[in-house]
């Protein structure tokens, strides 16, 4: 198996369907999710629906990168969303992150094995390899805490 599909399986496992790493994917822990519980804030703590919504964020971003635009992504942007008030909001926020996440995964995929070691837009940000690996790490981090915060709301 090449390197990109052994990643971009990785990439899907974090957030479609797998279980080897944290026991639970992305999808199995907002796919029947109320929305009121996802807008729902604890303490000081970021929603569920803004910590899905910032994975997605970043998502869409490097996929731009990868269907040749630039890369135009902010960490200090990377927050702003404006509010869900439905669950029809809530599902279709759902079904964009998927597609995205599919489309990301696709990308990486299809790609040489070389181009995981090309420098990923400018020097400064290393290379492919790193940045997918980066969105995998930072996937999960974000990932135990929606775990977190769904226990603390539904137990």
């Amino acid at each position: 198996m090449k390197n990109t599909s052994e990643i971009a399986n990785r990439f899907r496992e974090t957030i479609l369907n797998g279980t080897w790493i944290a026991n639970t994917n992305y999808k199995h822990q907002l796919e029947n999710l109320d929305w009121k519980i996802a807008v729902t804030p604890v303490k000081n703590l970021n929603t569920i629906s803004l910590l899905a919504q910032h994975i997605h964020y970043y998502i869409n971003g490097i996929n731009n990168v990868f269907k040749g635009g630039p890369l135009d992504i902010k960490d200090k942007f990377s927050f702003d969303f404006p509010p869900i008030n439905s669950q029809e909001e809530w599902q279709d926020f759902l079904a964009k992150f998927w597609n995205a996440t599919e489309e990301f995964a696709s990308f990486v995929e299809q790609m040489p094995d070389e181009k995981l070691d090309e420098v990923f837009i400018d020097e400064k940000y290393g290379t492919y390899k790193r940045n997918i690996d980066a969105m995998i790490e930072h996937s999960y981090y974000h990932l135990g805490q929606i775990v977190l915060i769904k226990k603390l709301l539904t137990e």
